[in-house]
């Protein structure tokens, strides 16, 4: 059976409502009043309902006319944002955009950045997810995600854009009560091999993990995240390469010493990519930005 309650008859309710009169609606919608009686008594005929008092002077709503209104306006709501989507998708316009950055990343610079992408007022989902070693790579190449921060040189096969981001230094930090904190001479490997190391676990899922950063030592203790890898090594639970950047303020108080190493690390250049076949709009603002944003990290 057909029924009088569509997106029309939601649509005069609410003018109806607004205006708080029949002409006064019938005017916001370009109506004639009639035409405005005509639905509302429809719609009231097929609920079997009063929807307005009009015993007053001013159209009131009923219990029933309220209840109609109130889930007729979130209808109303998401068939804008329907109708939205599809005219931003018809433009090139994305629905979602998923980010993966690696650990070592800074937070504040992507936000501030996602911060700037929503004042365009795109209907895009962003998603914001954290990897670690080659996770970020992998999870490019599986196409979980649409752009990947922070990854480093080795790239799986495909074709991807890489730009430079930044370089990361990095610090043999420990903690000041660790038995390797009594002396300010250089650490030797040999030395190295009697206290347990603190790593980050790759996160990859297709692609093969890789360690990095890694020497000889006695235990190898493995941490989900940067900040765990740093807390750990402030605990003195062990020792490891940690980069600068991340550890400024703890060596700056001393929870952190840097301790200079016979096999130092060298510095690590991180990169932002993107699969050369995706073209969406979304994709291709933050593809253009992210490589110029000062990262903090050199």
């Amino acid at each position: 059976m057909y029924s009088a309650l569509n997106l029309d008859a939601l649509r005069v309710l609410d003018a109806i409502d607004k205006k708080g009169s029949f002409s006064a609606a019938a005017d916001a919608l370009y109506k004639v009043p009639s035409a405005l009686t005509y639905t509302v008594q429809k719609l009231e005929s097929e609920l079997g309902a009063k929807l307005f008092d009009r015993s007053g002077q001013r159209a009131v709503l009923t219990q029933v006319g309220r209840l109609v209104l109130t889930q007729g306006r979130e209808i109303l709501a998401a068939t804008t944002r329907l109708e939205e989507a599809v005219r931003q998708l018809e433009t090139g316009w994305e629905r979602r955009l998923i980010l993966a950055k690696d650990t070592v990343v800074p937070d504040a610079p992507l936000f501030g950045l996602v911060r700037e992408f929503c004042e365009l007022g795109k209907q895009i989902e962003l998603e914001l997810t954290e990897e670690s070693l080659g996770g970020s790579w992998d999870a490019l190449y599986s196409g979980r995600v649409d752009i990947a921060i922070g990854v480093g040189e080795d790239r799986p096969k495909g074709q991807y854009q890489v730009h430079k981001m930044a370089e990361l230094n990095f610090v043999f930090a420990i903690s000041p009560s660790h038995p390797l904190a009594q002396s300010d001479a250089v650490i030797s490997s040999e030395a190295l091999l009697q206290f347990p190391s603190v790593v980050v676990a790759d996160s990859s899922r297709s692609l093969p993990q890789r360690s990095s950063g890694l020497f000889e030592s006695r235990q190898v203790i493995r941490v989900p995240n940067m900040r765990s890898k740093i807390e750990a090594q402030q605990a003195g639970a062990g020792v490891g390469f940690i980069p600068r950047h991340l550890i400024a303020q703890e060596l700056a108080q001393g929870s952190l010493l840097a301790r200079e190493v016979a096999l130092p690390r060298a510095p690590q250049a991180l990169y932002v990519a993107w699969r050369k076949d995706n073209d969406a709009r979304a994709l291709n603002w933050f593809a253009s930005r992210l490589p110029t944003l000062d990262w903090g990290i050199d």
